[in-house]
């Protein structure tokens, strides 16, 4: 019994698999943020020409 302890607190596996699961949610976490923010700027641009075009 004592050496099943040992070996389970020796065990790594699934802090490897967390840590993963924490990179793997930063990146989404970026990604969602750079779409936001690209996508705000992509429709102020194209609400820009839209303001231009009707001038015209």
């Amino acid at each position: 019994m004592l050496e099943m302890m040992k070996r389970f607190v020796r065990d790594e596996e699934g802090v490897t698999a967390i840590e993963y699961g924490l990179i793997a949610s930063l990146v989404a976490v970026a990604i969602i943020v750079g779409a936001t923010a690209l996508g705000t700027k992509l429709n102020a641009m194209f609400t820009y020409i839209a303001g231009l075009l009707k001038s015209s």
